[in-house]
């Protein structure tokens, strides 16, 4: 079929008066995603190495290291290093892992991986950098982790996404307490 020329030149089938146009997306590719109920973020796509969603008893936890991470998890023959990123980030409360999976995204940068734990994965979204303001109303155990934050208004009710730094989350001097 594709070595035939009808096939390249779309001539023998049926075409409309217009070709549709392919639109390209405006922005960057990000993957969003909630830490709590009503606390969403992103992070940008180029930074993540995969998603995965595990029961909680893959993930093994391991004695005397930061309480902020859960565990190991063999991923395709690799350990991954799995965070609870609310209680990173400050939240009060741990991660709730009475839940049948637990959704992790494992960024990378120059060969370190970290899995970090999440609420809820909503998806990937092309966000424009040009419309990303400073972040208001940042709790101090969050602010050197965010590059800044979305408003996205959905008709008459505004929701902030905010924009995380892998690499800072990935480098911080939090992993060894």
């Amino acid at each position: 079929m594709v070595g035939n020329p009808d096939f390249l030149t779309g001539t023998g089938q049926e075409q409309g008066p217009e070709l549709q146009e392919l639109e390209s997306p405006e922005g960057e590719l990000y993957l969003r995603f909630f830490i709590t109920a009503g606390d969403e973020f992103a992070l940008p796509a180029t930074g993540i190495r995969r998603i995965i969603e595990h029961p909680p008893d893959r993930i093994t936890a391991v004695p005397n290291v930061s309480p902020l991470l859960l565990g190991t998890l063999n991923e395709q023959g690799r350990v991954i290093w799995v965070a609870d990123l609310g209680q990173f980030l400050g939240y009060p409360t741990q991660m709730n892992t009475d839940r049948p999976e637990i959704p992790v995204i494992a960024i990378e940068e120059q060969g370190t991986m970290l899995g970090l734990a999440v609420n809820q994965i909503v998806g990937t979204d092309w966000m424009d950098l040009d419309s990303l303001n400073l972040s208001q109303n940042t709790p101090d155990t969050m602010a050197p982790f965010l590059k800044g934050e979305w408003v996205i208004e959905h008709d008459s009710s505004k929701q902030v996404v905010r924009l995380l730094d892998h690499i800072a989350v990935l480098r911080s001097a939090r992993w060894a307490a």
